[in-house]
């Protein structure tokens, strides 16, 4: 959506950004009467944290499922509050966000209280232990068992970034990104159609893709669309 992001109220004239609030209340004296006082300017990202602590302070108390189970709920919220256009510029697909898709959906799977072996928990609290810094374990750390739900959430987190890339692609029209974007989405859809059951190196391929069509669009570095384009073959190539 356009929204202005400047905002001053009109009870007390406390002026402030809605980029860094994400709310048309005052900060100051909470009255809901502001205005805008700049131009309407695409936004889709929201003030968002996402803290694994208390998660990690009950692995050693509670079932891992109702562990799993709160992770993957702080995960959703997290996930839910993000974009990638902020204040009118594209920003990349960073590595919290899609180490916060995973935890939704690896998490998942272990809410539902499926049997799992010493691996598949591995992998998970080596998950936990670092997401919200924005690391995750190395594709070939992922066990078989677990393809599909991390092949599901690289593939959310695709569907998330591409959903804003079209809508600033909307005001700067690009056919080369859109063509690429285009590739993405059938390989995103395969994958999806699969239930994310793919080799973790494909989904990565994957993320890779759309990640430099991003670059490309929002930096104008034309070797990402080459990078793009190689990522993509590999995937139809295999």
């Amino acid at each position: 959506m356009k929204v202005r992001g400047h905002r001053e109220c009109k009870d007390c004239g406390t002026r402030w950004s809605y980029y860094d609030t994400g709310s048309v209340v005052c900060p100051d004296c909470g009255s809901m009467h502001s205005v805008g006082v700049d131009e309407r300017t695409r936004h889709t990202d929201a003030p968002a944290t996402f803290d694994l602590t208390p998660v990690r302070g009950r692995i050693d108390e509670d079932p891992l499922r109702r562990v799993a189970e709160d992770a993957a709920e702080r995960a959703a919220e997290y996930v839910r509050k993000r974009g990638f256009v902020d204040a009118g510029d594209l920003r990349p697909l960073d590595e919290t966000f899609v180490a916060a898709a995973l935890v939704r959906h690896v998490g998942g799977e272990f809410a539902r209280g499926l049997q799992h072996g010493d691996a598949e928990e591995l992998y998970f609290l080596s998950l936990l232990r670092d997401a919200d810094g924005g690391e995750r374990p190395p594709a070939e750390e992922v066990p078989e068992s677990l393809w599909s739900p991390h092949g599901l959430g690289l593939a959310a987190a695709v569907e998330a970034y591409q959903r804003d890339l079209r809508t600033y692609l909307d005001d700067h029209p690009d056919e080369h990104a859109r063509r690429l974007s285009g590739r993405v989405r059938d390989h995103r859809k395969r994958m999806e159609a699969l239930d994310g059951d793919v080799p973790p190196r494909d989904a990565e391929r994957l993320l890779h893709a759309v990640r430099d069509v991003g670059k490309y669009v929002a930096e104008g570095d034309e070797s990402a669309l080459v990078t793009a384009d190689n990522w993509l073959e590999g995937l139809e190539n295999d």
